[in-house]
């Protein structure tokens, strides 16, 4: 089946101004705090809470859990306290598309996300950039939509909005497509637009869903045993074979193939807990894990 690609344009008309066209968030006040005082405030707590060891190398992505923040929060919290004071920017958000699109890989055609701290611009440049680069190697790139409802690229974005020094732009990637072949083609042709940016990766994924506690515990495991491998075809495998599961395994699969293409070569993972931490109910829990991506410094290699 073929896809076409379809370039979002912005058109400004002689002598008329044009306010920006934001995609307004579709979760604020139910899946976090509507408020910006109160969601900066349970952010800041998330991130004082983590207790991350000293990172040795520079933090190239992180992988993160896309829950509503009062259940996966805490667990993100360690991974966005690793990129603390970071300054990319270019952030490139890759999440599952869990709505009903039939596209494989999806952006938004909006020129920025809203959330209640604020607005981030959407970096069109590196968006038409990365559909390039894809139709190159497949035939098609990234479809734009607008008004998509997708929670997790979202969820993530008062976190970075937190964490970062100073302003960013967002690549915003969600992906539906499963074949390895294909999400390969994804991280290579991500490496490719981000090499010549000062850029962060972010992989968006929840683990487990719906196991009692011990099954979770152990599918969870094996998973973040893969990522912490450094194994992104084992990531999208582990499902097939019953060992493991995570709804965005092709997001974290996706930036595991890029950040390999961008000279990292660690994965350590932060912190894993599951709903059942939060709610006290183990008979049926959705697990999170989070993971930090380096690679070694330039003086590491030189010495």
């Amino acid at each position: 089946m073929g896809y076409v690609k379809i370039k979002a344009r912005i058109v400004l008309l002689p002598g008329k101004r044009c306010a920006m066209d934001i995609r307004p968030s579709s979760i604020a006040g139910r899946w976090y705090p509507g408020e910006f005082k109160r969601l900066a405030e349970s952010i800041d707590r998330y991130i004082d809470a983590a207790h991350v060891p000293e990172i040795d190398g520079e933090v190239v992505g992180i992988i993160v859990p896309h829950a509503g923040h009062t259940y996966s929060g805490p667990v993100a919290g360690y991974a966005f306290k690793a990129i603390r004071e970071l300054h990319p920017e270019l952030v490139a958000v890759i999440s599952p598309m869990h709505q009903p699109y039939s596209q494989p890989f999806l952006t938004s055609a909006h020129q920025a996300y809203q959330t209640p701290l604020g607005t981030i611009s959407v970096d069109h440049e590196a968006v038409s950039a990365l559909s390039d680069a894809l139709e190159e190697e497949l035939g098609y790139g990234l479809t734009p939509v607008r008004n998509d409802k997708e929670h997790s690229l979202e969820i993530e974005l008062p976190f970075l909005q937190r964490v970062l020094v100073g302003e960013f732009n967002l690549l915003p990637v969600m992906v539906r497509e499963q074949n390895p072949k294909v999400v390969e083609a994804l991280g290579r042709s991500l490496a490719k637009v981000l090499a010549s940016r000062s850029a962060l990766l972010v992989a968006s994924s929840d683990l487990s869903h719906f196991y009692d506690q011990l099954q979770a515990e152990q599918l969870d495991a094996e998973m973040l045993a893969r990522v912490e491998a450094f194994d992104p075809q084992g990531v999208l495998q582990a499902e097939e074979e019953g060992k493991g599961f995570a709804c965005g395994r092709n997001a974290i699969a996706a930036v595991l193939w890029a950040a390999q293409e961008l000279g990292a070569n660690t994965v350590k993972v932060l912190n894993h807990a599951t709903s059942g931490d939060v709610t006290g109910d183990y008979s049926g829990v959705v697990g999170y894990g989070a993971a930090i991506i380096t690679r070694a410094k330039v003086e590491d290699i030189s010495n």
